[in-house]
Protein backbone atom coordinates (compact mmCIF):
# COMPACT_ATOMS: atom_id res chain seq x y z
CA UNK A 1 0.00 0.00 0.00
CA UNK A 2 0.98 3.57 -0.82
CA UNK A 3 0.52 5.84 1.83
CA UNK A 4 1.10 9.55 1.51
CA UNK A 5 0.69 11.83 5.08
CA UNK A 6 0.92 15.30 4.98
CA UNK A 7 0.98 15.95 8.00
CA UNK A 8 4.83 17.63 9.66
CA UNK A 9 5.97 15.56 12.52
CA UNK A 10 4.12 18.28 15.09
CA UNK A 11 0.92 17.66 13.40
CA UNK A 12 1.02 13.91 13.42
CA UNK A 13 0.73 15.13 17.41
CA UNK A 14 -1.94 17.31 17.64
CA UNK A 15 -3.90 16.35 14.04
CA UNK A 16 -4.76 12.96 15.39
CA UNK A 17 -8.49 12.49 14.83
CA UNK A 18 -9.73 12.53 11.35
CA UNK A 19 -12.80 12.00 8.86
CA UNK A 20 -11.77 8.39 6.52
CA UNK A 21 -13.42 7.96 2.95
CA UNK A 22 -13.29 5.61 0.41
CA UNK A 23 -12.42 7.49 -2.84
CA UNK A 24 -14.73 6.45 -5.51
CA UNK A 25 -12.90 8.24 -8.56
CA UNK A 26 -9.23 7.44 -7.59
CA UNK A 27 -9.99 3.81 -6.94
CA UNK A 28 -8.55 1.48 -9.40
CA UNK A 29 -6.15 3.07 -10.94
CA UNK A 30 -2.86 5.31 -10.67
CA UNK A 31 -1.26 5.10 -7.18
CA UNK A 32 -3.93 2.75 -6.31
CA UNK A 33 -4.59 0.23 -9.76
CA UNK A 34 -5.80 -3.22 -8.66
CA UNK A 35 -7.19 -1.76 -5.25
CA UNK A 36 -9.09 0.88 -3.70
CA UNK A 37 -8.12 4.42 -2.95
CA UNK A 38 -8.88 6.27 0.53
CA UNK A 39 -8.52 9.55 1.80
CA UNK A 40 -8.26 11.09 5.10
CA UNK A 41 -8.36 14.64 6.69
CA UNK A 42 -6.84 14.71 9.74
CA UNK A 43 -8.61 17.69 11.58
CA UNK A 44 -6.40 20.45 14.02
CA UNK A 45 -8.20 20.12 17.56
CA UNK A 46 -9.95 23.64 16.80
CA UNK A 47 -11.51 22.03 13.53
CA UNK A 48 -15.39 21.26 14.09
CA UNK A 49 -14.65 17.43 13.26
CA UNK A 50 -18.51 16.99 12.69
CA UNK A 51 -18.15 19.56 10.11
CA UNK A 52 -15.58 18.03 8.48
CA UNK A 53 -17.62 14.97 8.50
CA UNK A 54 -20.29 16.96 6.62
CA UNK A 55 -18.21 17.99 4.24
CA UNK A 56 -17.05 14.37 3.35
CA UNK A 57 -20.12 13.20 3.39
CA UNK A 58 -21.65 16.07 0.67
CA UNK A 59 -18.80 14.90 -1.50
CA UNK A 60 -19.84 13.10 -4.71
CA UNK A 61 -16.31 10.98 -5.05
CA UNK A 62 -16.66 9.63 -1.78
CA UNK A 63 -18.66 6.87 0.63
CA UNK A 64 -18.24 4.77 3.70
CA UNK A 65 -16.53 8.17 5.80
CA UNK A 66 -16.28 7.47 9.15
CA UNK A 67 -14.25 9.65 12.11
CA UNK A 68 -11.43 7.27 13.12
CA UNK A 69 -8.14 7.98 15.54
CA UNK A 70 -5.71 8.19 13.25
CA UNK A 71 -2.96 6.81 15.76
CA UNK A 72 -4.74 3.49 15.61
CA UNK A 73 -6.60 3.55 11.94
CA UNK A 74 -5.71 0.70 9.78
CA UNK A 75 -6.88 0.57 6.09
CA UNK A 76 -8.98 -1.99 5.21
CA UNK A 77 -7.80 -5.09 3.31
CA UNK A 78 -7.47 -4.04 -0.42
CA UNK A 79 -6.65 -0.43 -0.19
CA UNK A 80 -3.58 0.39 -2.60
CA UNK A 81 -3.57 4.13 -1.88
CA UNK A 82 -4.19 5.99 1.70
CA UNK A 83 -3.49 9.73 1.64
CA UNK A 84 -4.03 11.80 4.54
CA UNK A 85 -4.95 15.35 4.15
CA UNK A 86 -3.97 18.30 6.54
CA UNK A 87 -7.24 20.21 7.96
CA UNK A 88 -6.44 23.35 9.53
CA UNK A 89 -9.06 26.14 10.70
CA UNK A 90 -9.61 28.17 7.38
CA UNK A 91 -9.66 24.76 5.46
CA UNK A 92 -12.46 24.63 2.71
CA UNK A 93 -14.57 21.90 4.78
CA UNK A 94 -14.89 23.91 7.69
CA UNK A 95 -16.39 27.33 6.22
CA UNK A 96 -20.00 27.28 7.07
CA UNK A 97 -20.96 28.04 3.15
CA UNK A 98 -20.21 24.50 2.71
CA UNK A 99 -22.83 23.97 5.22
CA UNK A 100 -25.59 23.20 3.09
CA UNK A 101 -27.08 20.05 4.19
Amino acid sequence: MIKQDDRSPEQKKTHIWGIVAYDKFLSGWGGAEGGASRAAWACHPDVDIDQVEKWVKNRSDTRYVNKVDLRTYRAPKGTAHFHIYVCNPGHTATLTSNDTK
